[in-house]
């Protein structure tokens, strides 16, 4: 189904989704300011999609989501929602996070945006602050890891850069 939708018509598409959630219509300066585009610009996408079966373009009446293209602009907006979630879990900050999230959800495989969103999930099921996510923000805010099996086997070393421990794990492999 995503096969022939470029990255910027999977960007159109998301945006009429999400403009129709929030305002139950679409116009094109609603497409336009929604993605910073200029209004020719969204007119000529959504002819596309449009003649792509994905939205119905009705002039002085706006943009409609057919039921392939409302479909696709749910998963659109899942994959973006799923690694956005991800990447503020692990601290990315969210501004960040989510314009990474519209760059690496039209990259990713399916099963491992399935994965991202299963370890999401899994640790929004869990206890609301888990002791291995404590231990990576301390990793991260030191480079140093907390838990047992690391210290004791790098007891020998008094202090490991990340690349330290980066590299004694390749070598181990």
């Amino acid at each position: 189904m995503r096969a022939n939708l470029s990255r910027k018509a999977e960007d159109y598409l998301e945006a009429i989704f999400n403009i129709t959630q929030e305002k139950g219509y679409v116009r094109i300066r609603d497409i336009a300011a929604e993605l910073g585009v200029k209004p020719p610009s969204a007119v000529e996408m959504v002819k596309k999609l449009d003649n792509q079966g994905y939205v119905v373009h009705k002039r002085y009446e706006g943009v409609f989501l057919t039921s392939v293209g409302e479909e696709m602009g749910r998963r659109l907006k899942d994959r973006h929602d799923t690694i956005r979630a991800f990447l503020i879990s692990i601290g990315v900050p969210e501004k960040i996070a989510d314009m990474d999230a519209c760059t690496m959800e039209h990259e990713l495989a399916t099963k491992t945006v399935e994965q991202i969103k299963n370890l999401v999930t899994f640790i929004e099921l869990g206890p609301e602050n888990p002791e291995w996510l404590d231990h990576f923000r301390t990793f991260c805010d030191t480079g140093r890891h907390s838990c047992n099996k690391m210290r004791d086997a790098y007891s020998a070393k008094d202090e490991l850069s990340i690349n330290e421990v980066s590299e004694a794990g390749a070598s181990a492999n």
